[in-house]
């Protein structure tokens, strides 16, 4: 708690603050705790369309989440973790709306509708949307260079997006493009708040914070949804409560904090072509050769970016 008391009374001021330079020890173990909290993500696709297999797309998202707010509140209790500071309550619900909710919520609907493989490159300009976020949180100015790849990154999505869709965008386009927005605010604020508190705690209250909203409707949503449970669809809901919605987001937001936000977006460079590789491997997808060199193309782009904030 030593870093918590040394913060300002305002939130701006302290997020602000200047960091003391990361050894590289920490850079290192930053490192591997945000490429581990990638692999993580990268199987959210996949588990989420298992989660689907036996679960309404309002269930398979409210149970996830109390599952993964009930770990999360056991950790906080049994460590007898105090309650964060009032000043940083704003920044946490930030967390909990954009991670917790919003962007479960959407890709699940998305999903519904749309492939592992289209869904993993829509998401793939994730990294790009957190980056330009950051920047805006954080009032710094990128430079042409960086708008001029972010462009190009947005456009390739765009037009893989319409080509795949037959010449329109479809609804589960659109419930992707939404999901990046809030994902992006989720993983700024997220890697901010990790600087003055651990990362693991961050997560942990998002989704304490969420529990009013989610325990009924989860009530809800399993009473007008039918459940077929199977070996799928209860790996998948596991997976995505345990390893997805908590111990992934734990870990990446160490990394964030430790490496943070530029460094941390540029290993999820890999996640879009990771769930590439998922969906073929656990799900039998036939990938069209659209998929793979988008991927490729927002990932060049991606690092363009990274480069220019450098």
């Amino acid at each position: 708690m030593r870093v918590q008391s040394s913060a300002t009374p305002s939130t701006r001021i302290a997020v602000a603050a200047p960091v003391s330079p990361v050894s590289p020890v920490s850079r290192t173990r930053g490192t591997l705790l945000a490429a581990l909290g990638v692999v993580s993500f990268s199987l959210t696709f996949p588990a989420t369309a298992w989660g689907l297999e036996g679960f309404g797309a309002w269930s398979l998202v409210a149970v996830r989440s109390v599952l993964a707010a009930l770990i999360a509140g056991s950790c906080l209790l049994a460590l007898r973790v105090p309650v964060p500071a009032r000043r940083h309550w704003a920044g946490l619900a930030v967390v909990a709306a954009g991670v917790v909710v919003g962007f479960p919520l959407l890709t699940t609907l998305a999903l519904q509708t749309s492939t592992t493989a289209h869904a993993a490159v829509v998401v793939g300009l994730l990294p790009l949307t957190t980056a330009l976020l950051s920047a805006l949180r954080l009032g710094t100015r990128p430079s042409r260079t960086f708008w001029a790849a972010a462009g190009a990154g947005a456009a390739a999505v765009v037009a893989f997006t319409v080509q795949q869709s037959g010449g329109a965008l479809t609804s589960a386009d659109l419930y992707l493009f939404a999901a990046l927005l809030v994902c992006a605010a989720g993983y700024t604020e997220g890697g901010l708040l990790a600087r003055v508190m651990p990362g693991w705690q961050v997560v942990g209250w998002a989704l304490v914070l969420c529990l009013p909203l989610t325990v009924p409707a989860a009530v809800v949503a399993l009473s007008h949804e039918p459940v077929h449970l199977t070996a799928h669809s209860v790996a998948g809901l596991l997976w995505v409560a345990a390893g997805s919605q908590f111990l992934g987001l734990v870990v990446w937001y160490r990394g964030m904090a430790a490496i943070g936000i530029p460094k941390a977006s540029q290993l999820q460079l890999a996640q879009p072509l990771l769930t590439l590789v998922w969906s073929v491997l656990l799900l039998g997808e036939h990938l069209t050769v659209a998929a793979p060199l988008t991927a490729a193309a927002v990932l060049v782009c991606i690092a363009v970016t990274q480069r220019a904030r450098g």
